[in-house]
């Protein structure tokens, strides 16, 4: 009969539905969930709906939510995480879930409470960091290692890139971030902001966040910068590792429109956190004369993602104390980045 096939209402999506039961646990779908929601509608119901009566629409979302369900381990109902709002590794790892439209558990941490340095915690992550995932009991550490767990645990939408070769350039991006980035990153924004909100408890509490520090070179990187702030010998060398990453980016977005190609990635995911808390701390001016990185950052930002990973988490304290303070110390940086 003419009609048959396309279903009750001019929809497909009946016939689908049918063939695919509903799906239980994480869905890799693009609508965000208990975490993340911004208000949209969920479900892959939905979605195929949306697309009305185009056969041919509800057919490749039958295709890719069996693809989808086709990669996830059988029995995980819930993922959980541990993290911070201001945290960078955190804010990355946030991120992924909301483009892959995860449900997560929020595990909020308090680290100027120490949160990180409970027994509790230690027993998941024994160093003392966030973010921790916990994926049906089975923990994941790292914010790096995260998300290519989370990009081989829901394999759509695909956050890396389909050629070799952009795959290894977005390796290098996210590789450089465990590999001296975020450190610099930590002294920059505890050197110029953080470091009042701990001298501000008294010097023995900051002392002993101090010492609470697992990692030696780590606690000794902390040290100086909470207690000599912007005159740390540390400092300047964290400014001109951030003029570098600059540099970089303005460099790869000349020939693409996202950093590991023309797609965005776990490269652009990875990086952004450190570029908006640059953008806080009233560094963007670094990047006035390379309206690449500028345009590459809205495209970040506009995206449906940030907001749920970023600016719901946003902390006003911490927002106001990073603008007033960079506007206090950018002499200092602009001093660092003229003697280099």
């Amino acid at each position: 009969m003419p009609g048959e096939g396309v279903g009750r209402n001019g929809d497909a999506s009946w016939f689908f539905d049918r063939l695919l039961p509903p799906m239980t646990g994480p869905r890799p779908a693009r609508a965000l969930g208990r975490v993340g929601a911004g208000g949209r509608e969920s479900g892959r119901k939905a979605g195929t709906a949306a697309r009305g009566v185009d056969f041919f629409s509800a057919l490749a979302e039958f295709v890719r939510a069996l693809a989808a369900r086709h990669g996830q381990a059988r029995g995980t109902e819930m993922l959980e995480l541990y993290h911070n709002a201001m945290s960078t590794c955190s804010q990355k790892v946030r991120l992924c879930l909301a483009e892959k439209g995860l449900d997560w558990t929020d595990r909020h941490m308090d680290l100027r409470a120490g949160d990180q340095h409970t027994p509790e915690y230690l027993a998941l992550n024994p160093k003392g960091v966030v973010p921790t995932l916990v994926d049906d009991g089975k923990v994941v550490v790292e914010s790096t290692v995260i998300n290519e767990y989370l990009c081989d645990r829901f394999p759509e939408p695909a956050l890396r890139p389909r050629d070799p070769l952009n795959v290894a350039r977005m390796r290098l991006w996210t590789k450089q971030l465990d590999e001296g980035l975020h450190a610099e990153a930590g002294v920059m924004s505890n050197a110029i902001a953080f470091r009042f909100q701990k001298l501000a408890k008294g010097e023995a509490f900051a002392n002993k966040l101090v010492e609470n520090i697992p990692d030696p070179a780590k606690r000794e990187r902390y040290r100086s910068v909470v207690f000599e702030g912007v005159r740390s010998p540390l400092f300047k060398a964290s400014i001109m590792r951030f003029r570098k990453l600059l540099d970089d980016m303005d460099a790869a977005l000349a020939d693409h429109r996202w950093l590991a190609g023309d797609a965005f990635s776990l490269a652009d995911i990875g990086i952004a956190p450190y570029v908006t808390r640059m953008d806080h701390l009233g560094l963007a001016r670094m990047w006035l004369d390379q309206p690449r990185i500028g345009d590459w950052y809205k495209r970040v930002t506009s995206r449906p993602s940030y907001e749920p990973a970023y600016l719901r988490w946003f902390d006003d304290k911490y927002l106001r104390l990073m603008a007033e303070k960079g506007r206090e110390y950018w002499p200092d940086i602009e001093a660092c980045l003229k003697a280099a």
